[in-house]
């Protein structure tokens, strides 16, 4: 799940459809990517239970499939607002540092 999250456009698509529905085209025109791109990233969210469609007509809406992720979303956000800092300068996961 956190793999899939960890991809900025499929983030995007997310966030996007935490304020409603969207078919694969609304999200081409609001994240200026590619059909094809923007597919195979709800493709992978569908994949991973994360996104859910609801066919009408010959149209998909796509929304979130658990509204459980937009709490998840929040909590990273506020854990990164506290320690991103620490984050950043973790010598075990954040920027490489040089050889002193």
């Amino acid at each position: 799940m956190f793999h899939s999250l960890s991809d900025a456009t499929r983030l995007a698509i997310v966030l996007r459809l935490a304020r409603g529905e969207a078919r694969v085209a609304d999200l081409v025109g609001e994240l200026g990517l590619a059909q094809s791109t923007v597919s195979a990233h709800v493709a992978c969210l569908r994949d991973c239970q994360l996104v859910a469609g609801r066919p009408e007509g010959r149209q998909i809406f796509y929304r979130l499939a658990r509204r459980e992720l937009i709490d998840l979303l929040a909590s990273a956000e506020t854990l990164l607002a506290a320690t991103g800092n620490a984050v950043a300068l973790c010598p075990n996961y954040g920027e490489p540092r040089p050889h002193e």
